[in-house]
């Protein structure tokens, strides 16, 4: 990785340039920086179409406004982070803006200006960084122009393509300071710009426009769920992918599941939708086992829980517990059984109408009665629903909300969500699971260091539900099967 400019003077050596005074470099000579200045051709984009996602964001907006009338809305995409020294992280730009403008862009922020009438809405702006000025040297001597980090849209081509007007966001915070009437701000990306409203803003407002940003996205448009479709299908390949790879994976470890995966995700989308569990035999048991550092090993299971991130950042979330031989032992295919048997149970509970809470209720009895008969816990059914004495091998929630967050709509208020109905254009997991601890000495020895959980995609429809992930299979001898046609045998 080439550094931004070889220092030509000692007091000079330490100070990266981005961080200098207007981002020059006094030990340019002006012979060269006039040399800079000029020579580059015209590179403007005309006659840009707005983005299949606009109208979509458009209408959020619409619908944003009409929920907060006379109010100043601040919406950031959020900053950088530094990962170590003068690197930074990939950047993900926060949900809430992405949701409402359909851009990806560091540093910019969205603000909703009220009109004279509240009843006539609000304006839109975006606020974002124009193209690098070539005259004073910003392109090339400060460490975010576009020498460094390549071409960005212009305010024109930017506005175009996303249906907003755009202007500079270096203007943004002395707007700001400066607004008068109520204001919120969507809290935790971008302190620069918190700081200007410190005086204008209150948590319990600002908390409110979060929830309801949140709540919005609990019943997903046909945009959305189009994108979630295309995530469900590149996870599909990805998992496939990975079965392809098992041996070598036996040679090296689960790190060489988890880069086969993010290939996948990386050619098809823009990233993982979050951290991939590859975790092999005991490892199935840690619910965020993400280290992938362990030995894969045959005769073992694979639980590999994985989603890609499409570049609209729309996440799949699957689960798959693989036999990394090809088959299941006897005592494994029990427990991946009932495991697929609850979530049998839990994917039709899934239907507009039913209560947030049913397919999780369905699952857990299911595997409740399966640990009575097992002879693990001690019945009645009830008496261990009631008591959650299940709990201790099913250990999670059975599913989530889905979009782009794997965990969405996560502020969205108890009585909106988890105590809340399904309603058509819902997209949820339903991943029921057993986790036999490789230290439990409640179950017998045999059981001990087995993981099983199945995970799939699903939206909820007018007349009941479609699995988006019903592509992958799920029972365990359509499993071998499909094994075995990736395999070869």
């Amino acid at each position: 990785m080439t550094d931004e400019l070889t220092p030509e003077t000692p007091d000079e050596e330490e100070q990266p340039i981005k961080q200098r005074k207007n981002g020059l470099y006094p030990g340019v000579s002006d012979e060269l920086a006039e040399n800079m200045k000029s020579g580059w051709a015209d590179t403007e984009l005309h006659d840009l179409e707005p983005i299949g996602q606009a109208p979509h964001a458009a209408r959020r907006r619409s619908a944003l406004s009409a929920r907060f009338p006379g109010e100043r809305l601040v919406i950031p995409a959020g900053l950088l982070k530094t990962r170590s020294n003068d690197t930074e992280y990939s950047f993900r730009a926060a949900t809430e803006y992405v949701y409402l403008t359909a851009d990806q862009t560091d540093g910019s922020v969205l603000v909703l200006e009220p009109r004279a009438n509240p009843a006539d809405g609000h304006d839109a702006t975006l606020y974002r960084l124009p193209r690098s000025n070539r005259e004073n040297g910003e392109f090339w001597l400060n460490g975010m122009g576009e020498l460094w980090v390549g071409r960005r849209n212009s305010l024109e081509e930017s506005a175009a393509l996303l249906g907003v007007p755009c202007k500079d966001v270096r203007e943004l915070s002395e707007l700001l300071k400066e607004a008068t009437g109520p204001v919120r701000v969507v809290r935790g990306h971008d302190a620069t710009i918190e700081q200007a409203l410190h005086d204008k803003v209150t948590a319990e407002r600002d908390e409110e426009l979060r929830v309801y940003l949140s709540e919005a996205r609990l019943v997903k448009d046909d945009f959305e769920i189009a994108e979630l479709q295309k995530a469900v299908d590149s996870t599909a390949r990805g998992f496939e992918d990975v079965v392809k790879v098992l041996d070598k994976a036996e040679a090296t470890s689960e790190r060489y599941i988890e880069g086969t995966f993010f290939l996948r995700a990386r050619v098809e989308g823009n990233d993982v939708g979050y951290g991939s569990i590859c975790a092999a035999g005991p490892h199935a048991t840690t619910l965020h086992w993400v280290r992938n550092d362990g030995a894969v090993r045959s005769g073992d299971l694979l639980l590999l829980d994985a989603g890609v991130e499409t570049t609209t950042l729309y996440t799949a979330d699957v689960t798959r517990t693989l036999p990394i031989n090809g088959r299941y032992t006897d005592l494994q295919r029990k427990i991946y059984d009932a495991v697929y048997e609850a979530q049998e149970a839990g994917i039709a509970a899934v239907k507009p109408g039913a209560a947030f809470r049913d397919f999780h209720d369905a699952s857990q009895r299911v595997l409740a009665a399966k640990l009575v008969e097992w002879g693990l816990v001690e019945g009645p059914v009830e008496r261990v629903l009631e008591l959650g004495l299940q709990r201790r091998w099913t250990l999670h929630g059975t599913g989530h909300m889905l979009g782009l967050d794997v965990h969405d709509c996560a502020a969205a208020r108890t009585d909106s969500y988890v105590n809340g109905t399904l309603e058509p254009g819902v997209v949820l997991t339903v991943e029921p699971g057993l986790y036999f601890q490789a230290d439990d000495l409640t179950v017998p020895e045999e059981y001990r260091g087995i993981g099983v959980r199945i995970e799939d995609d699903i939206l909820v429809t007018e007349s009941g539900n479609r699995n988006l992930s019903a592509a992958l299979p799920r029972r365990s001898d359509e499993v071998e099967a499909w094994m075995a046609g990736l395999l070869g045998k």
